[in-house]
């Protein structure tokens, strides 16, 4: 077993997902090495928010990506200057490669993305993948040779006091009481192939408000505005104006997830709201269209389902999501029926 690091520097410049699901590992990291020794964090400047507040890191590197290469030189001539014992590269990108060549630590340790597995499942339908992998387990993976271990305490994500209360006195306002449930729907994704069919979100949430007599809370980014709004005013009109409440590009990350932590069940598609919801410990369904579990991005360490369309022979076509179905039929979002992802709700809740 290999001595354990004083100084570790961890480089995971992005996404919501990928970031999240990094906190088990961090906080097993953590316990080995004790209070006294140093955990550093590179992070996007966007993203950077999921990880400032996280109590079992020292220092957060924010790189600015919109400032270019010179900044990216800038930040690698800081991390040089620390001296680190050991990297952790688990996002194993060419940025993070050279932030670890110029950061210099007398030890790296790498990622194991089955890059090989992902190639052959995507593009050759073969299925050489030993088991299903959570990413979270794939980043644990790189501290087994120090002795680290799952804790099996799941992801978590750290908010402040003025955000956690800022949230709660908000949704107080809503007088939640009045309604047996709180269910969240998420209907965004960055790429085409990840998102189930708005119309179908909107169904849902009208059956599952009459069902549970329950608030519908909406979850989204800026870019999911179009759709969210959508879902809301179809449930609204079915329902009155107090069933569903859109939140789409108002909250921050933090403010999501501390809203997110209200919910008794989530639906979401294959995006980083589905992370966020499972490090709040919610119960989960997950909609899965172009790609699959094997790729380690699934609701992990809380009660959750994936519904998907095993019929299909072109599942996977990305192991990121894609602008437009290759095959141009969508089926593996457009077979799905509302009735479907409700039993799966029903069971959770």
């Amino acid at each position: 077993m290999k001595t354990l690091p004083t100084k570790t520097v961890v480089f995971r410049l992005s996404s919501i997902g990928d970031i999240v699901l990094a906190s088990p590992m961090v906080r097993a990291l953590r316990s080995a090495v004790g209070p006294k020794a140093r955990i550093d964090f590179v992070v996007k400047k966007e993203f950077a928010e999921l990880v400032r507040s996280n109590h079992h890191l020292s220092v957060v590197h924010e790189f600015d990506a919109s400032k270019g290469f010179a900044e990216l030189q800038k930040l690698g001539r800081v991390l040089r200057t620390e001296e680190y014992d050991l990297a952790v590269d688990i996002h194993n990108n060419p940025r993070t490669k050279y932030l670890r060549l110029l950061s210099a630590p007398k030890e790296t340790v790498i990622i194991n993305k089955r890059m090989w597995a992902r190639w052959q499942l995507v593009h050759r339908k073969r299925n050489v993948y030993h088991s299903v992998v959570s990413v979270a387990d794939r980043y644990l993976e790189t501290l087994k040779p120090f002795g680290i271990e799952d804790d099996g305490k799941g992801l978590e994500i750290f908010l402040p006091d003025e955000i956690q209360f800022g949230i709660s006195s908000k949704l107080a306002a809503m007088r939640l009481n009045k309604f047996n449930k709180v269910i969240g729907i998420c209907p965004g994704a960055k790429h085409f192939t990840k998102r189930w069919q708005k119309e179908k979100f909107a169904q849902l949430g009208i059956q599952l408000a009459e069902k549970f007599r329950a608030k519908i809370f909406i979850f989204g980014g800026k870019g999911d505005k179009t759709d969210c709004a959508f879902v809301a005013a179809s449930i609204t009109s079915a329902y009155g104006d107090t069933t569903a409440s859109d939140f789409s590009g108002e909250f921050s990350l933090l403010e999501t997830a501390a809203a997110l932590e209200f919910c008794d069940v989530v639906v979401t598609n294959d995006t980083g709201l589905m992370h966020l919801a499972a490090a709040k410990q919610r119960p989960v369904v997950a909609i899965f269209g172009s790609t699959v579990r094997e790729f380690g991005f699934f609701p992990y360490g809380t009660k959750s389902a994936v519904v998907e369309n095993h019929a299909l022979d072109c599942r996977p076509c990305s192991h990121i999501g894609r602008t437009s179905c290759p095959k141009k039929h969508f089926k593996c979002m457009t077979d799905i029926q509302v009735k479907e992802v409700r039993e799966a709700v029903e069971r959770l809740i």
